[in-house]
């Protein structure tokens, strides 16, 4: 096959279009639509939807762009980094992470990346919905418990555990029911279950404040409005303080932290690196040491 061709319809598939890719690579749009049309002759294939406005990939042009843009961009690192005589992390690496780990460790991992790695250029942005990894140019994601997905591979780097806490200002009732601060909607939430030393007990609840942000309930708690379900590593340094004090733990499986990306095969050195990274900030994937980034 055509290496040259099948360059030029990633390039075309990456920028939505031939005059896209022509303006933004500089090769000749007649160049690149004759090399696209060469390998769909080859392959016997439809790779673009010419009609309306846009040119979209076809199934068959979305699974090949997907198998081989990988492949492609890996050859070019490889080419690059034997011209420099090394094999060092370099160009453009995109991650998206959750907000919350955002918020509290990703400024400085990015900080610290960069100075060790100053020919990465990186690029992270924060969301918590889920990501088209290909669609959208990631090279890695960061997500919490993520649904199984078979066209993703990663690992689980971080763990933590939720915990109810609440202000030491407020006494914890024996009957009635304890004023609730919640993230999302709380309406139907009544009660939570927790286990103490003493063993396992429900705490009846009532929601009295409802916020989107993780940050903004545990704000909530610190002044005293009610209790709430928080991870432990957002609040460590509350309970060392005893400013705030613990009721009991949710229990469940933990909660996990993964880094996700597309394949298992030629993994760049750009993500190779991010992710030893990742495990040299958490060796032991503890939330005491994703709290120590907050102090």
């Amino acid at each position: 096959m055509d290496l040259l061709a099948l360059a030029d319809f990633n390039l075309v598939a990456r920028h939505g279009g031939f005059g896209r890719a022509a303006r933004a690579t500089g090769h000749p749009k007649a160049t690149l639509s004759r090399r696209v049309a060469e390998l769909e002759s080859i392959l016997g294939l439809r790779l673009f939807e010419r009609g309306g406005r846009e040119l979209k990939l076809t199934q068959e042009g979305r699974s090949l762009y997907e198998r081989t843009g990988t492949l492609l961009t890996e050859l070019d690192e490889t080419v690059a980094a034997i011209a420099s005589g090394g094999d060092k992390p370099r160009g453009k690496l995109r991650i998206s992470a959750p907000l919350l780990f955002s918020q509290i460790a990703m400024g400085r991992l990015a900080a610290g990346f960069a100075l060790k790695y100053p020919q990465v250029r990186l690029e992270i942005t924060t969301e918590d919905r889920p990501v088209d990894m290909v669609e959208e140019g990631y090279d890695l994601v960061i997500r919490i418990d993520p649904d199984p997905d078979e066209s993703l591979v990663g690992r689980a780097f971080l763990r933590d555990r939720l915990v109810v806490v609440a202000s030491s200002s407020l006494a914890r009732p024996a009957d009635l029911p304890v004023p609730a601060v919640v993230r999302g909607a709380g309406g139907q939430i009544t009660s939570w279950d927790v286990i103490t030393p003493t063993g396992k007990s429900r705490i009846t609840v009532d929601p009295v404040l409802s916020l989107s942000s993780i940050v903004m309930v545990r704000d909530a708690v610190r002044a005293g409005v009610g209790a709430a379900r928080l991870p432990i590593s957002l609040v460590s340094h509350d309970l060392a303080a005893g400013t705030l004090v613990q009721w009991g733990d949710v229990g469940g499986p933990d909660i996990a932290l993964w880094a996700l990306y597309p394949s298992r095969r030629l993994l760049s050195a750009r993500v190779s690196a991010f992710l030893d990274y990742l495990k040299e900030a958490f060796p032991m994937g503890t939330p005491d040491e994703l709290a120590a980034f907050m102090k």
